[in-house]
């Protein structure tokens, strides 16, 4: 896991105020996300798994894979869940300027017609920052990270991860992704099941 935190610290909320970090409220709500993908198999079992809890969720989509399988993104969308945009090539802000960064955004855009957007792996330079706030975008971060694409994180600690952290309001990061597959199977329905045992709801972002 590196140096990231699986919860979110309020002082990075603090320094960076202008993200979303969490939806404030009392209510016994979660915001699920899912970075990465569409990916086939993944993103039908989250589809699938998410039904049957009547559970809705936030998708942050690269554009290159809502080309390659444009038939899974629209069951997204057909099943109301909400999307955002995760740039066209999951590009590294701190790797590339402004300028290319910002293209690759639009070109996303192009499909995913949304103004949340997630930065691949949760980096973003103050001027790529500020270019995305100038054209009105949301840039949602999260409160808790499952860690479910680390390939030495078990199952079980992936969904211990968010059963321990996850409280009211939380964002929390899933991938249906291949690197994800095998915890993201595991944690998500039982963290669906272990909320909704404690009368939880699961929402989209709506912002």
């Amino acid at each position: 896991m590196k140096f990231t935190p699986v919860k979110t610290p309020e002082v990075a909320k603090r320094l960076f105020p202008k993200y979303i970090w969490d939806i404030k409220t009392d209510e016994k709500i979660l915001y699920l996300s899912f970075d990465d993908g569409p990916t086939p198999g993944v993103t039908e079992f989250v589809l699938d798994t998410l039904n049957q809890y009547k559970a809705k969720a936030t998708f942050f989509c690269i554009g290159n894979n809502v080309d390659k399988y444009p038939e899974i993104y629209n069951r997204i969308l057909d099943e109301g869940h909400a999307v955002g945009n995760h740039t066209h090539h999951h590009l590294n802000a701190w790797k590339h300027s402004a300028e290319v960064y910002m293209k690759d955004v639009a070109q996303a855009s192009e499909k995913i017609h949304s103004k949340l957007f997630r930065p691949p792996y949760g980096k973003l330079k103050l001027a790529h920052g500020k270019s995305l706030t100038f054209l009105n975008f949301k840039i949602v971060m999260w409160d808790v990270l499952s860690f479910d694409w680390e390939s030495d994180i078990s199952p079980e600690t992936c969904l211990a991860n968010v059963i321990a952290k996850a409280t009211k309001g939380s964002i929390v990061v899933f991938h249906d992704s291949i690197k994800a597959e095998r915890n993201v199977i595991y944690a998500l329905p039982r963290v669906l099941q272990y909320f909704s045992d404690l009368n939880y709801a699961f929402k989209a972002i709506s912002i």
